[in-house]
């Protein structure tokens, strides 16, 4: 009997006290599919390969992102151009295999691959998962500039890609 009393005097008002307070405060829903929540500076998403300031790919094929990858979740196949110059002929990324470490991103010396902050790339079907080069590569021309802060801006020269006239010097 008691018991019932002290619900009836004791908890409800307790609870409708509660409610009260809540209702005033500003709420902290976001509205998901129109509003996303910003990502913490750390986090890693889907990847992007980035591209030079002419628009050129960056990446010269040179292997080091798959061979640092635990997950062996890179795969690709060079080429080169007329000039000289290496390019990925194939460049695939199996986002189901990715671990997220980024690893890759550290291992590029032309600093051709990063982890963005994209976190919706849910999908039906486990063949959209495995990215190709076209997928991957940054849109050109840039609809806003590149949030990465390059270390070397220019694409490094070498004696292939110098044009004749230095050559002789």
């Amino acid at each position: 009997m008691f018991r019932v009393l002290k619900q009836i005097f004791v908890a409800i008002p307790i609870g409708m006290f509660t409610v009260l307070k809540q209702a005033f405060r500003k709420p902290v829903t976001i509205q998901y599919p129109f509003e996303k929540e910003p990502m913490m500076p750390r986090y890693r998403g889907l990847h992007f390969l980035e591209r030079y300031e002419d628009g050129s790919e960056r990446c010269v094929c040179c292997g080091l992102c798959a061979a640092s990858c635990p997950a062996d979740a890179i795969y690709m196949e060079p080429a080169e151009t007329e000039k000289g110059e290496r390019y990925a002929k194939i460049y695939e990324i199996n986002e189901l295999r990715c671990i997220f470490c980024g690893f890759c991103e550290e291992a590029c010396p032309e600093e051709a691959i990063f982890l963005g902050k994209e976190y919706e790339f849910a999908d039906s079907e486990r063949d959209e998962f495995i990215y190709t080069k076209e997928d991957l590569l940054v849109k050109w021309p840039r609809e806003k500039p590149s949030p990465i802060k390059f270390i070397r801006k220019d694409r490094r020269v070498t004696w292939e890609n110098l044009p004749e006239e230095q050559k002789q010097q």
